[in-house]
């Protein structure tokens, strides 16, 4: 290529969105000097990390090398597109500094609050644990439920953790005392599969939750009543996952195989998803990530201490704000995976018909999780493997393997450059995402590891699993 060679290009961005008019650049232009010129371009305040891509090819040297590669017509505006990157950096965990004990039967659930303040563990053992995540020691730990805790979730403001049991029972738990907060919620005929709060965004007092069940129901419960408010019934069989959306709308997966859309205003089914062809195992909304953290801002530690002191009202706006931000002016999407090995990716809001199916995978797929940018799906395996795909059109980018044995779960780091995998191999393991490729290996567990949850704010990942003992790890 001649030196000195200029070209018009044109920034667009995820969407398809022009930023600006076209313009000239050199050829042999950096992708360090494309940063600032995207920068001045989008008339950023301050400089935001980007990549860039030409045809879905990624710049990574200089623009010259991509369009000789890709045999770019040279005439042509050529349209760059850029993503953004989260600012901060989270650091891969690299060591285990705490194992805590306690727990007198298999680890099945862990989860850090919105904040990541809080550590909570569900357990065979019919307890409910909290950790203090500073001081790596226990806290509390809780008594109300009869048979083994299935699941546990948060609610957004942090303020509550609920846990659904064999037993059918909910309970709900103040991770400030340790004490249960009114009666069991009890009216599922079985045990409850899921839980999941409304958003923040939608209710700045943060009281309703609802549950599925192996029951073939999903409840909506006012936990400050100790109500049930509306009951969902339509699918055939167990219903295996139940997410509520930040548009007012709850999706369950069954093992009807079917997806169901409702609203959760008035309990009406709006649609029903059909593709896959055995039980529907788990789901994933491209939102989960914002809904999770609120108005708790990972990247700006000052922004989670701020947060602390400003009303409920305040929060909810700023929830709103984050959430509106990553969700953009596109629909939520929704991620599938079931016992056919394969995935589905939806548009659950506007339409029944799905976006992509997504095969490879040789065995049951345990669990499929969005990166917190949305740009990415991570789906476990029972085939030992973990793949990565693609979370806007569904195409398949990578498999991760490492794992001699079945992938029960992953959780991404919050700037979606790192994801770590839990397995019956008794091993986590930590993958670069960009590359493609293990980078660390954690031994430690003694048995199958169920649980893993990386906690929002970067800086540590919990596991649990058979062996009966909580790790932290850290950098």
């Amino acid at each position: 290529m001649e030196e000195g060679q200029r070209i018009l290009a044109q920034f667009v961005n995820e969407t398809g969105e022009t930023a600006g008019t076209p313009f000239d650049l050199p050829l042999n232009i950096s992708a360090e000097k494309l940063q600032l010129v995207c920068n001045a371009v989008l008339q950023n305040e301050e400089s935001i990390p980007y990549s860039f891509f030409v045809n879905e090819t990624e710049v990574t040297d200089s623009l010259d090398k991509i369009i000789t590669e890709e045999k770019q017509e040279t005439e042509k505006v050529l349209q760059i597109v850029y993503h953004p990157q989260a600012v901060f950096k989270v650091r891969a965990v690299t060591r285990c500094t705490s194992s805590l004990q306690g727990h007198a039967e298999a680890v099945i659930s862990v989860a850090f609050s919105p904040s990541g303040r809080y550590l909570a563990s569900g357990s065979g053992d019919t307890t409910v644990r909290f950790w203090d995540v500073n001081t790596e020691t226990p806290e509390y730990t809780c008594r109300g439920h009869k048979h083994w805790v299935l699941c546990i979730a948060w609610s957004p403001d942090e303020k509550k953790l609920a846990s659904g049991c064999k037993k059918s029972q909910i309970c709900i738990w103040d991770p400030a005392t340790g004490k249960q907060m009114g009666k069991a919620l009890v009216g599922h005929k079985q045990w409850i599969t899921w839980l999941s709060w409304e958003p923040w965004h939608l209710n700045a007092s943060c009281r309703r939750l609802v549950s599925s069940s192996k029951d073939g129901t999903l409840k909506i419960w006012d936990t400050v009543l100790g109500q049930c408010m509306r009951t969902l019934a339509g699918h055939l069989q167990s219903v295996t996952c139940v997410k509520w959306g930040g548009t007012g709308l709850i999706y369950s997966s069954s093992q009807d195989r079917t997806i169901k859309v409702w609203r959760a205003e008035d309990g009406v089914l709006c649609r029903t998803l059909q593709g896959h062809a055995h039980w529907v195992n788990t789901m994933a909304l491209s939102t989960d990530y914002v809904i999770r953290t609120g108005a708790f801002d990972p990247a700006n530690a000052s922004v989670v201490y701020k947060a602390r002191t400003e009303s409920d009202e305040e929060l909810s706006k700023m929830a709103k704000t984050r959430y509106e931000t990553v969700k953009g002016n596109e629909p939520e999407r929704l991620i599938s995976g079931s016992d056919d090995f394969t995935l589905f990716l939806w548009h659950p809001e506007t339409e029944k018909k799905s976006v992509a199916r997504m095969t490879g995978h040789q065995q049951v797929i345990n669990e499929v999780v969005f990166s917190p940018d949305t740009r990415l799906i991570a789906s476990a395996s029972f085939d030992k493997s973990v793949k990565l795909w693609d979370g806007r059109t569904g195409k398949f980018i990578a498999s991760l393997r490492g794992h001699v044995n079945r992938v029960y779960q992953v959780s991404w780091a919050a700037d979606s450059r790192i994801l770590c995998s839990g397995s019956s191999d008794s091993t986590l393991k930590v993958w670069d995402v960009k590359k493609g490729k293990l980078m660390l290996d954690l031994p430690g567990h003694a048995d199958e590891v169920y649980a893993v949850d990386w906690s929002p704010d970067g800086q540590r990942v919990a596991s649990g699993g058979k062996d009966k003992v909580l790790k932290l790890w850290r950098r």
